[in-house]
């Protein structure tokens, strides 16, 4: 029996503290797949225009927040990911009372704990999507999890975007038959920019608030992690020596301006860690090294 589904101690100190601790270990046990995956795809270019350059690898920089605990950045400038941030965090304390009430379980009380891994990768070529993933949990006087995928493909590509979501339903369906159905809409509804009314990209899965049994919806939450693991390196490995133009790359730019609008001015995230002091360059980690808009 795990720690964390004992019945004689489900909701004592001791048995929350280990299900932060199982959480937070996993989001960086994920962090440290990827990172490695994404170098070992970094390592295996043999061709195209970036194969001169030496191959990427990863720079770690720790942080501490003022409030409470802190985080890695991870980043890498590379001959096939021209950016990409796998980051991690785990920050506690209090919010501030503007922003208490509009976070679950903060009523009566602006305490929280939040853990959580986010990743952003921008591709050097057009033809290969750039993608997010972040997974997250959060207690207050409630507990719960959060988080999701979606591909944003400079180029449209049907196959990348059919895997992609075939992976994210599996996911999906091992856990609860109307999760894909539910959580893919979400995606939808959320990445979207209403000012230009379009979608950020084709989509994925997206959940929030996620509280029912915590053992069930921890797994879940692995198995988004384990699907993006899956799917998303297998889209790079296919498409990253394909020859591409510069109408191509000039598309991918306008696209990436597109990107930044959306999470300067609609994401979550990167407005819950602006408000409760992350920190800036992690929480920016998002952005694109270069974006145009015509």
């Amino acid at each position: 029996m795990n720690e964390f589904d004992s019945p004689s101690s489900r909701d004592s100190e001791a048995d929350a503290a280990g299900r932060k601790r199982i959480a937070r270990d996993w989001f960086i046990e994920l962090r440290d797949l990827l990172c490695s995956e994404f170098e070992s795809i970094e390592a295996a270019l043999v061709g195209g225009p970036n194969a001169s350059l030496a191959p990427g690898k990863f720079e770690r920089k720790a942080w501490k927040r003022d409030g409470g605990g802190g985080g890695e950045t991870s980043i890498m400038r590379g001959r096939v990911f021209e950016k990409v941030g796998v980051n991690v965090s785990t920050v506690f304390g209090a919010f501030d009372r503007k922003f208490q009430g509009a976070i679950p379980g903060t009523e009566s009380s602006p305490q929280f704990w939040a853990s959580g891994i986010s990743v952003v990768a921008h591709m050097c070529s057009p033809l290969v999507p750039a993608v997010h993933m972040n997974t997250r949990h959060i207690v207050t006087a409630r507990s719960w999890f959060g988080g999701g995928s979606d591909l944003t493909p400079m180029v449209k590509n049907k196959q990348d975007s059919r895997d992609f979501h075939k992976a994210m339903e599996r996911a999906c369906d091992a856990h609860g038959a109307d999760y894909y159905e539910r959580f893919s809409k979400w995606c939808d509804d959320y990445f979207y920019l209403p000012h230009r009314a379009e979608a950020r990209g084709v989509g994925g899965i997206f959940f929030d608030n996620l509280e029912n049994d915590w053992r069930e919806d921890f797994l879940f939450t692995k198995d988004v992690g384990l699907a993006f693991l899956e799917a998303f390196p297998k889209i790079v490995r296919r498409n990253f020596l394909k020859d591409w133009t510069e109408a191509q790359r000039e598309e991918q730019l306008i696209k990436r301006g597109r990107y930044v609008e959306f999470n300067l001015l609609y994401d979550r995230g990167t407005q819950f860690g602006l408000k409760t002091g992350g920190n800036v360059d992690a929480i920016l980690m998002s952005l694109p090294p270069v974006a145009k808009w015509p």
